[in-house]
């Protein structure tokens, strides 16, 4: 910074003529000394001027997320949400039912006797969307870091039997039970442990707001409508984009309806055994051990017959020959959830989400004699395909309780300051202006500038209108909030160089740049605090322009990068996918707030001054 060079040059000439004359005079000369008493250096603080502003998205970008929104959830003060998933089904190209192709079977093989019409028939058919599930593990003891007794040790004990965490999970024990094969002796002593894989593994279930045990209507129906992965506005040069405003249900592209039932969250493990014994271990029945697990996720039967003719019975047909193809013969799904008897949004991860199918074929055994087909047997054997997700997005609506908003909104249209900041993860933001309203003027920037200060630190603090909320839950906060560069849609450089890590607690990196939601003394949620000083000693130093700041919800700090979005004013924008990523919100008081002593905001500068 010039200002603190200017200041340690000054200090470093007045050092060096200070030791040049004592080490000429051997009398104590005081002249010129009362430059460095501490009365000559004063470290004072100011509250800066700062304005917030009022906006909404319109629509924004909900394709190419890492996670698709499906649920609906009431925020206090800010209404309502619900969420649906529309996407597309990827396949294979040229995939083969049973053992031979389609083509083979027509045609049989007179030199294979084995080769015959196999009757593929489905069995099952589920829909699967997994959720996001905790891992973390830092000991590397097998025992995640929220149910770890020490995450930072792996030779911690959990369940107090004797073992440490680490050595029950290479001896596939259940390092979280005393008795792992439950026969009532503890693992410590136990000469005859069955094995850990008969027991559910335990995860910590991530991305679900509202209430966990909530029921509601879950539907999936077949989508009519063309999803094409580039933009024919562009002569298909750039990808499609697709907005949190598409809804294909309500316009009527929608076909057969593959699932309509009730339905409830688990979030159980779920195991499947072997569905046969194998004959040549007689000691083991592999009925009774587990062949397959699945981390807890959305599982839910779809229609059969419709599957069976759109997949089982295209083997070796056109529709398989490549991706775009498949796409025009079954588009895709929509999948809708409604009618809750309580609250529930959900995080899902699509990227790891599929259609399982499972399938019976017929298969001749010639007991190794080609040869002699006496001896020939027509089985029933089993198999599993499955088709995954492609391009996906969220059909995303909001329904606005509180008439304030849309005043503030108006206002905010008008360059007027707002009274209080509504932020939530359907599009409410704020931007923010510091130290000059509307942008007009910069005499304030130009009186600090001629005072030479040298800023230490500057914070921005927002606080809670806790008299919006009742009760104060911790939940229904944002447990973070982003400040970014609004016009550039990118973040400020305290964020950016601001390298601090903390391994300890979930989305705290970066905790010197802040914005991380804090409580009062009756551990109350209480405020939101960044610390901006580079951001603020640029634009006193004029390497940087005094840009408009914006403010919405964080997801996390991975997710900084941005989407199209189309604000109430019907500007463009780049808008921050962590906010779009977020289901919660908060009410802050703005910089018109009307109750400064428990509210309002601040532009905290604490400053030195010679």
């Amino acid at each position: 910074m010039y200002f603190l060079r200017m200041f340690i040059n000054r200090v470093i000439v007045l050092l060096a003529l200070s030791q040049m004359v004592f080490s000429c005079d051997k009398e104590y000369h005081s002249a010129g000394s009362e430059l460095l008493l501490s009365t000559a250096l004063k470290s004072k603080s100011f509250n800066a001027p700062i304005y917030s502003y009022q906006s909404k998205i319109n629509y924004f970008q909900t394709d190419g997320l890492p996670l698709a929104q499906l649920g609906k959830i009431r925020l206090p003060g800010l209404g309502t949400t619900e969420a649906s998933i529309t996407a597309r089904l990827s396949v294979s190209q040229n995939p083969v039912f049973g053992k031979y192709t389609q083509k083979r079977e027509d045609e049989g093989d007179e030199e294979n006797v084995a080769v015959i019409e196999e009757k593929e028939t489905i069995t099952e058919v589920y829909l699967e969307i997994p959720f996001f599930n905790n891992t973390d593990d830092r000991d590397g003891d097998g025992v995640i870091d929220v149910l770890d007794l020490d995450p930072d040790d792996r030779e911690s004990d959990t369940d107090g039997d004797g073992i440490s965490d680490y050595t029950e999970s290479t001896n596939n024990l259940n390092p979280l039970s005393d008795d792992s094969d439950g026969d009532g002796i503890l693992d410590g002593v136990d000469q005859d442990n069955k094995s850990y894989d008969q027991e559910n593994k335990i995860y910590e279930i991530d991305s679900i707001y509202g209430n966990r045990e909530a029921r509601f209507e879950l539907k999936v129906y077949e989508l009519k409508y063309y999803l094409s992965q580039y933009d024919p506005a562009t002569d298909f040069e750039k990808n499609s984009k697709f907005f949190s405003n598409t809804d294909y249900y309500e316009s009527g592209f929608f076909g057969e309806t593959l699932h309509d039932g009730p339905y409830q969250l688990n979030f159980e493990e779920l195991r499947f055994n072997y569905e046969e014994d194998d004959p040549d271990t007689e000691d083991v029945d592999e009925r009774e051990t587990v062949e397959t697990r699945l981390t807890p996720r959305i599982r839910v039967p779809l229609n059969k017959p419709f599957f069976q003719e759109k997949i089982l019975d295209q083997e070796g047909e056109t529709v398989f020959s490549n991706d775009d193809n498949f796409s025009k013969h079954l588009r895709g799904l929509i999948i809708k959830a409604d009618i809750f008897d309580n609250e529930l949004y959900m995080l899902l991860d699509m990227a790891n989400s599929r259609i399982r199918i499972e399938y019976e074929y017929d298969q001749v055994d010639t007991n190794g004699t080609e040869d002699d087909t006496s001896d020939d047997v027509t089985e029933t054997k089993s198999k599993t395909f499955l088709l995954s997700f492609g391009l996906n997005f969220s059909t995303i609506k909001n329904t606005n309780s509180n008439a304030q908003i849309d005043q503030e909104i108006l206002a905010g249209q008008e360059d007027k300051p707002s009274q209080r900041i509504y932020l939530s993860g359907n599009g409410l933001f704020s931007t923010l202006k510091l130290f000059e309203e509307d942008g007009q003027g910069d005499q304030l920037l130009d009186d600090i500038r001629n005072n030479q200060w040298v800023i230490n630190e500057a914070n921005l603090v927002l606080y809670i209108d806790q008299d919006q909320y009742n009760p104060l839950d911790l939940s229904q906060f944002p447990d973070r909030l982003y400040l970014y560069k609004y016009d550039y849609g990118i973040p400020i450089t305290d964020f950016s160089i601001d390298n601090t890590t903390n391994n300890t607690v979930k989305n705290r990196d970066k905790y010197i740049y802040g914005g991380i939601l804090e409580l009062d003394d009756a551990d109350k949620p209480y405020r939101y605090k960044f610390r901006i000083t580079d951001h603020v000693n640029r634009i006193i130093t004029d390497d940087s322009i005094n840009v408009r700041l914006g403010l919405v919800p964080s997801n996390g700090l991975n997710f900084i990068g941005s989407r199209s979005a189309e604000t109430f004013d019907q500007d463009l924008i780049n808008y921050p996918v962590t906010a779009i990523l977020n289901p919660r919100g908060v009410i802050l008081h703005g910089s018109e707030s009307k109750d400064p002593p428990r509210g309002g905001m601040k532009l905290e500068i604490f400053y030195t001054e010679y």
